[in-house]
């Protein structure tokens, strides 16, 4: 783990802090403790010193304003780039300069030719050096440049493999070329894809959650994102989709990344954490939302029993994408409906017989003496057989009268669940407000 924070004016420990916890939400750990480049700041200003004896390096006097001048005053598009005035400084011009105090910066010098290296996605690539200039390896104020720091921590910490995004792809050159000014072997590189959006444009806050806590908050299961995280951009060579972490161990190689910029296509990611949901245990379920519950307000500590609301979480399971929709399409188990949905009330509550039926509907569940699904079913049917209607037209009333809504999971399981007293007290609420809005 290596936290790149030489940027002290865009650092902030709370950053720092959703980066561990966003890798602990995910699963993913790290070894030793944490690297900052901030605490290393001498280590780089020593090794830029090394290049400076070897002259691979040297001392850059120019004000800001002229350290970076445009190379063409005809081009459309301004490039850039330092015209080297401070490579070839006598000793006397540096004495001058340095007893003026003036401000400096090192540079890497450039050598002339080309810069050749593999990437282990897009194969060989080289460089023509001209197109490069004098990069600044460390500033005025003595911190290192990205292009400086990471090379001197990846030999530091004996990294063998940077993977990171294309659009590192034109900064790996720079690199190559301070690897060899110290002649320190290079890790590999692979440039894997960036990441789009459903729109084709790169991945941003415009598209939606924008940091890991914010997909845990909306109620993503690590596992699921991980997966999901996992086939962006890469692929195990199969039609697999659902992978455990040790299968994406065992299967990953670096020849499964394309080239191509994957989508982040959040209706897969959906699919994919109902499909994380829908086989997980009921008791591993119950710790996941238990907790979501709570913070809702939906349930109160001991008022329901734990195999109740694993039984509930078990019959919405199979309908559920994400956790949070437990809490917000489920909480009819743990409160009565308080508001009925209103296109269900046009489709089921509009015929003046249904207030009557439900009546008798209480009237019969009123008499049973086991109330399970089974007996609860042929209680239900046996009367609209007498009733001379179909059964639906006593199921969809029901069900509107015990959760609120048009669509729930299996009804007669839900009344098991709800309980004979619950469903009763509901269905009377119901006819209660019936006769209300009759009036």
């Amino acid at each position: 783990m290596r936290i790149e924070d030489t940027d002290f004016a865009r650092s902030d420990p709370k950053m720092v802090q959703a980066i561990y916890d966003g890798l602990k939400w995910l699963g993913l750990d790290w070894d030793d403790e944490p690297v900052f480049q901030s605490q290393r700041i001498k280590l780089y200003q020593q090794v830029a010193q090394q290049l400076i004896v070897s002259d691979k390096a040297y001392y850059c006097y120019c004000s800001a304003k002229n350290r970076n001048e445009p190379q063409s005053e005809e081009s459309s598009e301004r490039v850039y780039r330092y015209d080297g005035r401070c490579r070839n400084l006598s000793v006397l011009e540096k004495q001058r300069l340095e007893a003026e105090g003036v401000s400096k910066v090192i540079r890497f010098k450039v050598a002339a030719g080309k810069t050749s290296f593999f990437d282990e996605v897009h194969g060989s690539l080289t460089v023509d050096n001209k197109e490069i200039d004098d990069f600044v390896i460390l500033r005025s104020d003595g911190i290192p440049t990205y292009n400086f720091a990471v090379v001197v921590d990846d030999h530091e910490m004996n990294i063998s493999h940077v993977i990171r995004g294309d659009d590192h792809l034109s900064n790996t050159s720079k690199q190559v070329m301070i690897y060899r000014s110290l002649s320190w072997v290079a890790p590999k590189f692979a440039h894997v894809p960036l990441i789009l959006g459903s729109d084709k444009k790169r991945l941003s806050k415009r598209h939606g959650a924008t940091s890991v806590s914010e997909y845990e908050a909306i109620g993503y299961l690590p596992e699921a994102m991980l997966n999901f995280l996992s086939l962006l951009g890469w692929s195990p060579g199969d039609d697999r989709e659902i992978m455990t972490r040790h299968e994406m161990i065992e299967s990953f190689s670096l020849k499964g990344i394309s080239k191509k910029s994957a989508v982040f296509d959040e209706e897969k990611l959906i699919w994919m954490n109902g499909e994380y949901i829908s086989r997980m245990n009921d008791s591993d379920l119950f710790q996941r939302v238990f907790p979501i519950l709570q913070q809702r307000q939906i349930i109160e500590e001991k008022k329901f029993s734990e195999p109740y609301i694993k039984r509930a979480l078990s019959l919405l399971k199979p309908k559920i994408k994400k956790l949070n929709d437990f809490a917000n399409l489920g909480f009819y188990f743990f409160k009565d409906p308080e508001q009925y949905d209103e296109a269900a009330i046009k489709k089921y509550w509009q015929d003046e017989l249904v207030k009557n039926q439900l009546k008798t509907v209480v009237d019969r569940l009123t008499r049973l003496d086991a109330f399970e699904a089974g007996t609860v079913e042929t209680a239900i049917r046996n009367l609209a057989e007498e009733s001379g209607i179909s059964a639906a037209k006593l199921i969809h009333p029901i069900r509107l009268a015990l959760t609120g809504f048009g669509v729930s999971p299996g009804l007669f399981e839900l009344m098991e669940v709800l309980g004979k007293e619950s469903v009763l007290r509901r269905i009377n609420n119901a006819v209660n407000w019936l006769t209300k809005l009759s009036k």
